[in-house]
């Protein structure tokens, strides 16, 4: 025999003629791997991945990580890190002229991005000028920033958290860091005028500081009460400065 009887094209036929129970049916979706299914744009936007589906093609650069370009509706690196340029800006100008009326919304988040970049600042400052005093600056900072928090949430009411304290002190650090940079070229220990011209920085800082907290504590009778542990806060930062 020329077929073997397991094998046999008339019964191999005759059996695909006989219903098995099994229906097919057509579905509503299209080849996944034709160009434009599946995604809107040109096709030159989209590739086909391992699943046989049209994916946009993503820019895989270095610059990418720093836009919104490495994947769809993904933030930017610096608003998923908590910096915000716009409030530090806000922050630092309100420092720099304390005499304009504060705007409340920008203290309602605890941003640390500028104060520790005016702490790294001064204590680049102060290395410059032969004084290694980056131990004293961070740890007179974290003592002095629970103890005015301590402080606060005695005094007031409503309270405030650690790091909105801690934000509020860092950035009106700023009148320091220049002092810090006005180290770099005159000797602030031997000059005539070095301990007068801590005087105003200080003065500065604690008005700056101490009008920020009574605004967003509500607390303009107590002024005073604030500006007392604020000024010897930024006094021990002045005392590292010039000495």
């Amino acid at each position: 025999m020329a077929h073997s009887v397991l094998f046999d094209q008339n019964q191999l036929y005759t059996a695909g003629n006989q219903p098995d129970g099994l229906e097919f049916y057509q579905t509503q979706y299209a080849d996944p791997s034709a160009p434009g299914v599946g995604a809107q744009g040109s096709a030159d936007e989209f590739y086909t991945s391992s699943y046989g589906t049209a994916m946009p093609i993503v820019e895989r650069s270095w610059l990418a990580a720093f836009g919104t370009g490495g994947f769809p509706n993904e933030p930017p690196l610096m608003e998923e890190l908590g910096i915000n340029f716009q409030h530090i800006k806000s922050k630092t100008l309100a420092v720099l002229n304390p005499f304009k009326p504060l705007d409340t919304e920008i203290y309602d988040d605890s941003d640390m991005a500028g104060p520790l970049l005016f702490i790294l600042v001064l204590g680049t400052f102060l290395l410059l000028s032969g004084k290694s005093q980056f131990g004293y600056i961070y740890g007179v900072g974290l003592m002095g920033t629970l103890g005015i928090w301590t402080i606060l949430n005695l005094m007031s009411q409503s309270g405030i958290e650690v790091m909105r304290t801690a934000s509020i002190l860092g950035y009106c650090l700023l009148p320091i860091v220049f002092l810090g940079g006005i180290g770099l070229t005159v000797d602030l220990k031997t000059a005539q005028l070095g301990v007068l011209a801590a005087a105003l920085p200080i003065a500065w800082c604690t008005y700056s500081s101490a009008t920020m907290f009574v605004t967003v504590l509500s607390m303009s009778e107590q002024r005073l009460l604030v500006a007392y542990p604020v000024c010897l806060f930024y006094s021990s930062f002045a005392l590292l400065t010039v000495f």
